[in-house]
């Protein structure tokens, strides 16, 4: 991790950045949904992963980070067992970045992540209809938003600088995550990504939920948990994040 006023490990990083996590509009169109539901159907008498979906990924994780690799699922009869089907256990969205592959750094395989992918993690229409896609046809109980260190979006969004294309609608997206947080001014540059990274994570949840009544039903109901992570690039660590006033990482 980047050093902060000379050197500073990761831990206490984290101990500067008050962490959350808050409990994530718009559809496909309706023949999409119904051409899946039948095709899920053959899945409903299909065996339910062990444990929890959030244990799961930790656990995951835990592997990876121990070089314990399972690399469970990857096989070609594990291809041509979800080929016509489906059943993911967890949703990510996660920063389109080459080094957040979330099948690798949690440790699963073919069929048990709903990847959505984009660069700064933003919950764009498209991203909540797909996650939407998920909950309801796929029935995920689990979606987590996975941000990560010193991310290029987030970067761009704190320089508020002239972006070329359309590189500048990322950091519209993230730059309300940023203005009502004057504290973020306090902190030197290291800390000051990061800590702007986990804002992001905070604020694409609560737009989730704000943005999809769908998401927000299932999570009222208790069938959905929307989660928030933090990817270390150097350690290859994933913490749950947490609300700000509250100690800063959970380690599963």
């Amino acid at each position: 991790m980047v050093a902060i006023n000379g050197l500073r490990s990761r831990r206490q990083l984290l101990k500067l950045m008050g962490v959350g996590g808050v409990g994530i509009a718009a559809s496909c169109a309706g023949s999409v949904f119904g051409n899946a539901q039948s095709a899920q159907a053959a899945v409903a008498s299909a065996d339910k992963p062990v444990g929890s979906p959030l244990k799961r990924l930790m656990e995951g994780n835990s592997r990876f980070m121990e070089e314990k690799f399972q690399n469970p699922n990857r096989s070609l009869s594990r291809l041509k067992e979800v080929a016509e089907k489906q059943q993911p256990f967890a949703a990510v969205l996660s920063c389109a970045d080459s080094r957040v592959p979330a099948e690798i750094i949690f440790d699963q395989g073919i069929g048990d992540i709903f990847d959505v992918r984009i660069a700064g993690n933003i919950a764009t229409p498209e991203a909540i209809a797909s996650l939407e896609y998920a909950a309801v046809k796929l029935d995920v109980p689990l979606i987590m938003v996975l941000g990560h260190e010193r991310c290029g979006a987030v970067k761009a969004a704190l320089a508020g600088e002239p972006l070329p294309g359309q590189i500048s609608t990322l950091v519209k997206a993230i730059e309300p995550a940023l203005k009502n947080n004057s504290y973020l001014s306090d902190l030197n540059s290291s800390a000051l990504v990061n800590k702007a990274v986990e804002e992001n994570i905070r604020y694409q949840i609560e737009k989730l939920q704000k943005e999809s009544k769908v998401l927000a039903d299932l999570v009222q109901k208790g069938k959905l948990k929307i989660r928030g992570g933090w990817y270390d690039l150097d350690t290859g660590e994933v913490c749950l994040v947490r609300d700000r006033m509250l100690p800063s990482c959970i380690h599963y």
